[in-house]
Formats: structure tokens, sequence, C-alpha cells
């Protein structure tokens, strides 16, 4: 095994040099483009960070400067981020579906200096919100199409003419990129990376060069990766879940980025692909398992049949497997049938046959899921962190796979659990702070620990189970203590439901609103005949009503105590929604938004009189304008609790 301890003594931009000197015509990016492969050399990705960093310095940028980013993944994100970074300044990334308001915001408390933007959608949110955000000097964009009327306004720029004067600063003085580059340090910070913002508005964590390249370190040195592997960059870049891997883990192994032509064709670019490696949120796991199972149901009876048959086997084998224990000849012959004849197919359909592993992070991932990947030949595995350690502290090994966890901590990364129960974390992947909030970096790093929020514990194999957030953590009227996000994803297993929301807290027994999946559930029922209109038309439906209490009843014959029991129960009339500020942009519940915004219907829940309801709906739309709805919610008690 390589040993890249050595990698910690760079900067990223110093990095990204010494990969020229070693390797500079492999493969270091690859973008779609009108349906073609492009490919960036290592040499050629470092060209393209000099020319934008002299570019950047040229227009004004420079130590103590913040660019944000605000673009789909493609190379020139990376370009202008690296390039930031080369002569000082701090670049930070906002998610794509932001809304203007919440970008002013964001730019104002970062006191950003320069945006860069890939598109007009882009630059016209920044335009709109011009006159609140006097700091901002210039909009770079990328896409010039619907650009020709900015052109005469010199707050705007074009890439290219940012190129153009970096190359002719280059030539006015060839050294001034390598001494730029030379006063970089490990420990200075380079990029803001927001917080989920689950409680209030996101936080701007300040992430240092050398958090980022000892992430990559320690991941690679669990599980390393060969130069040649591929990996494709389809999650939005402001999470820390992208940014660990196109600056911590490419840079640190040397391997290929690949950026889809489109976030719509995200995952047929993946199929073309194949990577060795994947990283993704829960809900993409989710949403492909739905989909297969979709696929199987509307294969032939045979195909059904014999799926049936091999992903029991596919399930007994994985036990093995994940503990890493010798299976008896005649399972291991069975599951090897399974795999070649039925799973393998299956797993080259959604791009999976080269993956030598993939992780999943960001929230809680139920161990049925984690056992249904396993069974079918992929190798899933849990990571725990937070954006305050660059994603990954924890993960589990091969052959040490227990989902009910999410393993052991990487090297380097010390673990303790406080007296309330608080995971405590220690790792050079720790951030020395948020931006321009010393209460608030004082209490997240009390005593050198790093404190997560999430309540958990060390299980006897030396595995850290996470319970939940501890503010999360609910106790019934009787003080019995439950996990709402446990139960969540106990009924998310199911593929007819696609969200869910717990609640219980100082309560009798507990409740819950749920999401149907709109694909799975729309084909039930019309292969049922039952006809239907819009989401809400078959939210509405006794049918699903029946269909979602058996789910229901199926939780509740695996709960451990009583008190995990669910009684009642509504179909929500919407999907919880980014948009309508119900989920964080990584997907994660708002659990305290969403209780105040369905009140009415949290009340009805708790009301066994109640059993229908009149509501009034409010969908908000990505273009900020909002529209009501009346309709009827039916709430159900369930048989047996």
């Amino acid at each position: 095994m390589t040993d890249n301890r050595h990698l910690l003594e760079y900067s990223i931009p110093q990095l990204l040099r010494w990969r020229v000197k070693t390797s500079p015509n492999r493969p270091a990016l690859r973008e779609k483009d009108f349906g073609i492969w492009n490919t960036y050399t290592w040499q050629d990705y470092y060209d393209h960070v000099r020319k934008t960093a002299l570019g950047l310095r040229a227009i004004g940028l420079g130590k103590g400067s913040t660019i944000a980013l605000i673009s789909d993944n493609i190379p020139e994100i990376l370009f202008v981020a690296i390039g930031a970074h080369s002569i000082g300044a701090v670049s930070a990334g906002i998610y794509q579906t932001s809304m203007p308001h919440e970008i002013a915001q964001i730019l104002q408390s970062l006191k950003v200096t320069a945006v860069f933007c890939d598109n007009q959608e882009q630059v016209d949110k920044v335009l709109e919100v011009r006159d609140q955000i006097p700091n901002v000097q210039r909009v770079i964009f990328e896409d010039p199409r619907g650009m020709r009327g900015y052109r005469s306004d010199d707050w705007f720029i074009d890439i290219r003419e940012l190129y153009r004067l970096g190359d002719l600063e280059h030539a006015k003085n060839p050294a001034l990129f390598e001494s730029l580059v030379d006063q970089g340090r490990p420990d200075d910070v380079c990029h803001l990376c927001l917080t989920s913002g689950t409680t209030g508005l996101p936080k701007g964590t300040m992430l240092t060069h050398k958090n980022y390249i000892n992430m990559g370190v320690q991941l690679t040195e669990v599980d390393p990766l060969e130069p040649t592997d591929e990996y494709v960059s389809f999650l939005p870049f402001a999470w820390i879940g992208e940014q660990m891997n196109s600056f911590g883990v490419a840079m640190a192994a040397g391997i290929t980025l690949n950026f889809p032509e489109s976030v719509e064709t995200a995952m047929s670019d993946l199929k073309e692909i194949g990577p060795h490696f994947m990283f993704g949120a829960p809900r993409i796991y989710e949403t492909i398992r739905s989909q297969i199972w979709l696929k199987i149901d509307q294969s032939y009876w045979l195909n059904k049949l014999l799926y049936n048959y091999f992903i029991k086997i596919g399930i007994k084998a994985a036990q093995y497997r994940m503990r890493g224990k010798s299976m008896p000849l005649g399972l291991k012959i069975t599951s090897w049938l399974g795999k070649q004849f039925i799973f393998r197919p299956l797993v080259n359909q959604i791009g999976f046959l080269r993956l030598r592993r993939a992780y999943t992070g960001g929230a809680a991932l139920g161990p049925e899921l984690f056992t249904f990947y396993q069974a079918i030949g992929v190798n899933l595995k849990q990571i725990y962190g937070q954006t305050e350690i660059v994603g990954i502290a924890y993960m589990h090994r091969d052959g040490d796979i227990r989902p009910e966890t999410v393993g052991k901590p990487l090297p380097g990364t010390r673990c303790k659990i406080s007296e309330i129960g608080e995971i405590l974390s220690q790792s050079d992947s720790v951030t020395p702070g948020y931006f321009e909030l010393p209460e608030k970096s004082a209490e997240l790093l009390e005593g050198g620990w790093l404190h997560s929020g999430d309540a958990g514990f060390i299980d006897e194999h030396g595995h850290l189970v996470v319970i939940d957030r501890i503010s999360d953590v609910m106790h019934n009227k009787k003080g019995d203590m439950f996990s709402p996000m446990f139960l969540e994803n106990a009924l998310k297993f199911s593929p007819y439901i696609k969200e869910a929301v717990i609640y219980g807290n100082k309560e009798d027994f507990v409740a819950c609103l749920i999401n149907v999946d709109p694909i799975v559930v729309g084909k039930w029922a019309e292969d049922r005949g039952i006809s239907f209109t819009t989401y809400m038309d078959l939210s509405g439906k006794p049918e699903v009503a029946e269909l979602i209490m058996e789910q229901v009843i199926d939780v509740n014959s695996r709960a451990e105590k009583e008190h995990f029991k669910i009684k009642r129960f509504a179909l929500l009339y919407k999907l919880l929604d980014v948009d309508d500020g119900e989920l964080t942009k990584t997907g994660k519940i708002r659990r305290k938004y969403v209780q105040e915004r369905y009140q009415n219907l949290y009340e009805a829940l708790y009301d066994e009189t109640v059993d229908k309801k009149d509501v009034e709906a409010s969908f908000q739309y990505q273009d900020g304008q909002s529209t009501k709805v009346k309709t009827t919610i039916a709430f159900y008690t369930v048989k047996g609790v």
C-alpha cells in the first residue's frame, strides 16, 4: 500500500502541481458535452487553473477575497475554485436550487467579492438581488448563451475573457503563478462550505487545504484507489459530499473525475462511465432500489420467480460476506449462480458493474437497504461525518459491515461519547470553526473536540452506532425514549413510501405523516385499474391507504418495544420539498418547520375522534409563485396497536 501521508504537507494547488510532475498526461477530468466526452490531463488541469488564477488576480481578487460558486458540476468550477486558492482567496459553494433572496443572504454573510455562475439562469438570480450585494464586484459566467445583452455591463465577465487576462499576466511574468502557489500553507482556509441548515440558516464552515487532503489520504488508506479509477461527479458541488471527492480523494489518489452533460443525464452518463467507486446520499440509493423493483414488477413471471428466489439466497450470502466469514459450499454455489444470471445483468443496467465500493452518508440508511444492495452484489458501505469534519470520519471496512452501525473511525480520527451521549471527534480534518461566528465555533469545538450534535454509542465490536440528532430524540409521556429517524427509515424501506415524518414527543403514542412514492404507487394503482390525476388524488385513494396500512403493520410487527409502534398515520397531499423549506438542500427533513407547517394535521393525528379533515393546501413553485388548493385528508388508526 502506498503511504500518501507526505501529501499533507501540500496545499491543494501544490498537490495539483505535484500530480502534474508525477503523471502529466493521465486523464484528470472528463466532461460530456454534446454527447462527446472531452478529456483534460493533469497538465491541462493545471494550465487552466493557472490562467484562471491570474485572471482572477487581474480583476482584483487576492488574499482576503471570497468567490462564490453557483454552478452545475463542470470542470470550470474546479478551475475557478483552485485558481482562487492559488492566489490566497477563498471559494464558497452555493446550491444551484437556491432562490435569489437566499443567495443574497449567503453572499452578504460570507462577504463574497465575486461570483462564478455557469449559465444565464444563475446569473439572473444574482442580478435580481444586485442592490442587496454591494460587496460583489464581478460576476463570471461560463455559458455565453443568452448573455449578449449583459456584455455592455462590466459587472459581468465571460470566463474566456478571464482566461485571456490570465494568459497576458503569465506572458508578462512567467514566474508569478508558481511564486503565488508556493505561498500557500496546508492550514490556510481555502473553502467555506455551507452546513445543511436543518435548524436555521446555513453557516459557512471554514475548511483548510489540510482538512480536505487529510480526509482523502485517510479514506484511501482504508479503501485504496488506483490512478486509473473513475468517479462520476453528480452530487451538488455545494455539498461537502462532492467537495470531499473533488478536492480530497481525487487529489490524494489521482483518479479521474467525470462530469455528466447535465443533471438530467447524470444517471445515464454514469452507466457509460461505469465508475469504480461512488458516493451518494441515501435518497439516491432509495430511488435506484425503487427503480429496480419497478423493473422486476414489469418483468416476465419467470424473471420475477427467479429474482424472488435468488434475492433470498443473496441476502443469506450477504450476511456471510458482510462479516468476512466463509460461506457453506451450497450457499456459495447458488449465490454465484444468482449473481451471474440474475444480479450481474441487473447491476450492469444501472451502471454499477465495475463498482468496487459504494458509500452513503449525509443521513441514516435503513439496515434492510444495505442488505438489499449487498445481496445483489453492490458493496454498499455506510460512512458518517459532517461538514465540519469534511464529510467522512467513520466508515465500514470490507468484511466488517454491520448495517446497524456506521463503522469505525478513519485512521487518525479519535472518538469518544460525552456524558450526555453526544458523539465527539478529533482529526486533522476538523474545521477551525464557522466564518465570523466565534461563539458558535467555541460551542462546536468545546474542549478540543468536535461536537456532532448526534447521540450515539460505541458497540462491543468498536463500531459507532448513531441513534439520532440529540435535539430530535423523542420521549413519550411515560418517558420511554425512541428515535424518529430509526422509525422513518424502517418505513422508507417499503418501495411504496418515499418519505415519513414521525411524531410522538411527550404524547401517548407514535404517529406519522407519510409521502407515498409517486412512481411505484402510481404503477401499482395503474396495474389495478385505479385511475388518478395528480399526486394529491393518488394519495387520497382509499386503496392506497390500505396498501400503506399493510406497510405500517409490517413495521410494527418488527418493533422491538411496544412504544416504537405507530398508532395513527395520514397520507400527505404533497411531496415534502426543498422549495417549500420542508427539506434541506441535501434532503434532510427540517423537522421543527414541518411540524409547524402541518400543525393542524399533527393535532388531528392525536385526536382519535377525527377521521377526516378539510385543509387548504399551499404549494410553492421554483419561480417563487404559490397556489392554494382545498382538499380532504383522511386519518387512519393502525390495527393491533
